[in-house]
């Protein structure tokens, strides 16, 4: 069944020590790396769900697996956060060339 809950942040995939926390008193440059590395997990993960989905595609074509409903999760899942991905990427590269427009 589909799931049409406007709420998509259950579909996020999960990611280990990715909770948000409020930055410390120490210096931005810690908090900017902290940053760097949840992006760089999240996209660790995109990858890893993208080649899930290719796997259970070839799974399905070669007869491996006829769990058509598990395939379409799969690539939904993979598309979904790959969306999201993209997303974040576009308005992270909006507000670096808003900042560039910045006059001192």
């Amino acid at each position: 069944m589909v799931n049409f809950d406007p709420n998509v942040n259950p579909m996020l995939p999960n990611i280990q020590g990715a909770t948000p926390q409020a930055p410390t008193a120490g210096p931005a440059k810690s908090t900017f790396l902290h940053a760097v590395e949840t992006a760089g997990k999240y996209v660790s993960k995109v990858n890893e769900l993208q080649n899930a989905s290719d796997t259970s595609i070839q799974d399905l074509l070669t007869g491996k697996t006829n769990d058509i409903t598990s395939v379409v999760s799969a690539v939904a899942k993979a598309d979904v956060s790959f969306k999201v991905l993209v997303g974040v990427r576009n308005k992270l590269i909006e507000a670096y060339k808003q900042t560039m427009n910045m006059q001192l």
